[in-house]
């Protein structure tokens, strides 16, 4: 573009003036303002750095600040704090924290090169306030950030100096957690988490860090808090959480640190000398975790089919609800079809008088979470309205003529989807699922054969299985101890299976070739570390389970492993439930202990792996390996 358009001018310039044409001031002025004029446009439209010079690297640096950084007895409210560049503040209302907490909102502005900070609550007497701005303030160009900047002041004669820090990951996956509110109370007693605000605050950085600045001595109790309400405290039991379980003593040291500047890799220009505080403690651990509460109430009620009616709540029940009819009489008037923690209903009406009827009413009671958040009886009425629909689009079809032939009605049949594929695992049964619920199969139409050769060879009815789910009881398994690599047929006969409607299945039949052993990977995993009961979880590339087995004796196996790449979890389970469990703060409870073995585990077909794992070798906020993570630090761009 400029270069072209330098050229273009040049050329017809010089053209001119070396042309046997008489010369004239005119065209070297016209020279001379086509130059300007192009490195005008240049300029213009580049504003990058000249000659492609570097770029700044360099984060903003503090000048100074009115009142003083550290200066005492103040009583203003407004603080401006002065960098060497031009500067921005990025999203002030979530990275800048002011300590001791504020119940309202500062307002925080940024002028060429100032920041100013308007503190809107009253000032407390002898308290050090601190501003911790974290990576929040970055130059203009480039945005690099002023990372760990923080500002202080007392109003009253001295100012506190301690320092508390840590490292904040979730509980359940060792996630570094972002953005909570780490505080301290010097009230100890428990309650005070619950009904007093924070007394001085930090927040958690992109990896989890927190630094608590400016503490004064003391003995603290130490929490973490995803505050919804902005009250600095832990009234809401929907709120995330996190608690340690020891008194906090700050406490700084001095020591003596050593720097050696060289000339060259042999020879020493320079030794310096100087001090250094250390603030203890700077390791403590905290994992945040959900007490799991939820408000239960009905979120929705719906009849998409006419012979069912569905119920979903907002949160597990341990107690299904009571329905009474309104406008039909019966009290067997339907088939429940549950989820496992009651929160998904299905009523299948079975009475064609009743799911006939366009409208259904019903009287209902449940529990439902009040004002206090207690789970108390609440009385409904639920509607549930079923019109027949009308396609208006669609022509009416003509009678038929006497002489035309008469078709023989189309059989329906009861509707059943197989889940399988044509290779089966090992240790997978056969799953089927049914559109509505079953009233009765004949077990002796249901058959099992094994290929030899190029015979079937039938299995004997009672070594397979075949059986329904206990709460999904549309479901059903077919289970057999599969000979590896073989191939199999299952048949059902037609009339084999019969719905709640009187609606049957059509015959059925379906082949499959089970896996063969040399197509897995086996993997023992030899574990130390657990002194009580403890899982491993076999994950995917996104961090979900898809395998899970008891430590015993020492170790946890995994057998029929398809090949690939997986990560490993431990958590050690307190209560034998063979679940995960989080914690509980009314009842001091922490949430079970998670471990990550820290590298990739590479299966490969035919394989046995025999792996060791100690799960505190690794400190704990470096066990998860990057690629499963979630919450990554964001990597800096190189500018050239």
């Amino acid at each position: 573009g400029f270069y072209r358009r330098l050229h273009y001018l040049y050329t017809r310039n010089y053209g001119i003036m070396n042309s046997k044409q008489p010369h004239s001031n005119t065209i070297a002025y016209r020279l001379a303002a086509a130059l300007i004029l192009a490195l005008s446009i240049y300029s213009c439209a580049n504003m990058s750095r000249p000659g492609g010079g570097p770029y700044d690297v360099t984060p903003p640096k503090f000048v100074k600040s009115t009142p003083a950084l550290g200066e005492l007895n103040v009583s203003k409210q407004r603080v401006e704090i002065e960098f060497d560049e031009i500067i921005q503040v990025e999203s002030p209302g979530e990275k800048v924290v002011v300590s001791p907490p504020q119940k309202d909102m500062p307002e925080i502005r940024a002028t060429g090169r100032k920041v100013s900070i308007l503190l809107k609550d009253s000032l407390l007497p002898n308290t050090t306030y601190t501003i911790d701005f974290s990576n929040a303030i970055v130059d203009n160009n480039e945005k690099n950030p002023l990372y760990n900047f923080a500002y202080a002041f007392s109003t009253g004669p001295q100012i506190d100096t301690l320092q508390v820090s840590g490292i904040l990951l979730n509980a359940s996956d060792l996630e570094p957690v972002t953005g909570m509110m780490v505080g301290l109370h010097s009230n100890l007693d428990d309650s005070a988490f619950q009904k007093l605000p924070l007394e001085r605050i930090a927040s958690s950085d992109e990896r989890g860090h927190f630094t608590i600045r400016n503490v004064a001595p003391g003995k603290y109790r130490l929490f973490a808090l995803k505050d919804l309400n902005r009250d600095y405290r832990f009234d809401n039991p929907s709120e995330e959480i996190a608690f340690f379980d020891s008194i906090v003593v700050p406490t700084a040291d001095v020591k003596l640190h050593v720097d050696t500047l060289w000339k060259d890799s042999v020879t020493i220009d320079t030794i310096i000398e100087y001090n250094h505080t250390h603030f203890y403690p700077n390791d403590i651990l905290l994992t945040s975790f959900n007490e799991g509460f939820q408000s239960q109430y009905l979120d929705k009620e719906e009849r998409t089919d006419r012979r069912k009616i569905s119920l979903y709540f907002k949160a597990p029940a341990d107690s299904l609800p009571r329905l009474k009819p309104l406008n039909f009489e019966g009290d067997d008037w339907a088939i429940l079809e549950r989820s496992v923690h009651n929160d998904t209903l299905h009523y299948w009406i079975k009475d064609s008088l009743i799911y006939n009827m366009d409208t259904l009413l019903f009287a209902a009671e449940y529990l439902r979470t009040d004002s206090l958040r207690q789970l108390s009886p609440y009385n409904d009425t639920l509607k549930f309205i079923m019109r027949k629909r009308v396609n208006k689009s669609t022509p009416k079809k003509e009678k038929k003529k006497e002489t035309d032939s008469i078709e023989a009605p189309e059989i329906k049949f009861l509707q059943m989807t197989p889940k399988a594929s044509g290779k089966l695992d090992v240790y997978k049964s056969l799953e089927y699922t049914f559109a509505e619920p079953i009233q009765s199969y004949d077990r002796s139409k249901i058959h099992l054969e094994q290929k030899r050769d190029t015979l079937w060879i039938p299995i004997a009815d009672s070594l397979f299985n075949f059986q329904q789910d206990t709460l999904a009881l549309r479901n059903y398994k077919l289970s057999y101890k599969w000979a590896p690599g073989e191939t199999y047929r299952v048949t059902m006969d037609s009339i084999a299976f019969t719905n709640i409607y009187g609606l049957f299945t059509d015959d059925y039949n379906q082949e499959f070739t089970v896996k063969a052993l040399e197509e897995y990977a086996n993997l023992y995993l030899a574990i130390t570390g657990p002194t009580g009961p403890a899982v491993v979880e076999i994950l995917d590339s996104n961090d979900k389970p898809i395998r899970s087995a008891p430590v015993i004796d020492g170790g946890a196996e995994f057998m029929y492993l398809n090949p690939g790449t997986y990560y490993a979890r431990l958590y050690i389970d307190r209560n034998e439930n063979g679940q995960y469990d989080t914690g509980n703060y009314a009842e001091k409870r922490q949430p079970e202990e998670v471990s990550y073995y820290p590298q990739a585990l590479e299966l490969k077909a035919n394989w046995d792996v025999e792996q060791d794992w100690d799960i505190y070798e690794t400190p704990v906020d470096k066990q998860k390996p990057d690629k499963i993570k979630k919450n990554k630090p964001k990597q800096k761009v190189r500018r050239f």
